[in-house]
């Protein structure tokens, strides 16, 4: 799959929820609504759309949400999903958590073949966690991460940068993942559907955090060519860091991906509105030649930037992060 500006598209993150046990005051309202649970995608749906996928040439797949592991029977996803490990169709089986379901499920997901997991956690401080999430519960999501760690899976630890909650103790959640054998990625704030919260407000440039850490570390800058929007810096001390900076440099040159709601959108750039719908052609018959050529249409238009931009106070996209995975 070859999008009109010569990017091959390898990577595909499948949301299977907008759900999620946290309310995190920068990607949703406290009273969010969900979708109703019939608009989503049965299990073996999903499973059929990213398959289709793999099949047209994806060789990374993330499950996102929402949160991921709230969906019930995800195992039974997981493991369906594998079956393209060991056929080395697919390179990697990975997903994003906020780390609240972990303790109970690290060894199974470990089991079918998933390596490496995203785990979102903005504070270390419990108070502060519990206000940015709304109620989230920081010994959770740490026992969730010492669970995945003892099953074997590589950690990275995903954090928002956000001015008057985690600004000044970010380099001490740094060390704290570099202690544990793990990355840290630092993301701006984007501005994705309507919260309460002000997030011109919350925004930090990364270029802000990046003066922080140099301040505390020599900071050389890593080649990776990962398809991946992080620019990566190691540290004298030899922990890695990731900048994720959707509005202070842009990253949409090397755009390898496309996103899969749980609803069966396309969202061919999370900072777009340009989507495709799969769910029809993919109810419309028992194989799979309408979704290919549903896919292969819908790449056609895949964008060549998003448009996350501060200078106007409507968000970039009306939709939530949540419906999207990030």
């Amino acid at each position: 799959m070859i999008d009109p500006f010569g990017r091959t598209i390898t990577y595909l993150r499948l949301s299977v929820t907008d759900r999620c046990d946290l309310r995190c005051t920068y990607c949703m309202p406290e009273r969010m609504t969900f979708l109703p649970r019939a608009d989503l995608l049965s299990l073996k749906e999903l499973d059929r759309l990213a398959s289709a996928f793999v099949r047209l040439g994806v060789r990374k797949l993330r499950l996102t949400g929402g949160e991921p592991l709230v969906r019930r029977d995800i195992l039974w996803l997981v493991e369906r999903l594998s079956r393209h490990l060991r056929s080395n169709a697919l390179d990697e089986l990975t997903l994003t958590t906020n780390g609240s379901r972990l303790e109970q499920l690290a060894q199974p997901l470990a089991a079918l073949g998933v390596k490496r997991i995203n785990v979102s956690l903005d504070s270390l401080d419990a108070a502060t966690y519990a206000r940015i999430t709304r109620g989230g519960d920081l010994a959770k999501a740490i026992r969730g991460i010492d669970a995945a760690q003892a099953a074997g899976i590589a950690i990275k630890i995903n954090a928002v940068a956000l001015r008057h909650d985690n600004l000044d103790t970010l380099i001490d959640l740094a060390e704290w993942t570099h202690r544990r054998d793990a990355e840290l990625s630092v993301i701006e704030v984007m501005p994705m559907g309507t919260v309460e919260a002000d997030r011109l407000d919350q925004y930090v440039p990364l270029t802000e955090v990046r003066a922080r850490f140099a301040e505390r570390w020599t900071l050389t800058d890593l080649v990776r060519s990962t398809g991946g929007p992080a620019r990566y810096v190691r540290t004298d001390e030899g922990g890695t860091i990731g900048f994720i900076t959707p509005l202070t440099h842009n990253f949409c040159g090397g755009c390898n991906r496309v996103r899969l709601t749980c609803t069966g959108q396309l969202h061919l750039c999370l900072g777009r509105d340009a989507d495709a719908d799969l769910r029809a052609p993919l109810r419309a018959c028992g194989d799979d030649r309408l979704v290919d050529a549903a896919i292969m249409a819908a790449i056609e238009r895949k964008p060549e930037r998003h448009a996350f931009d501060y200078g106007s106070a409507a968000p970039a996209v009306a939709r939530h992060m949540s419906r999207t995975g990030g």
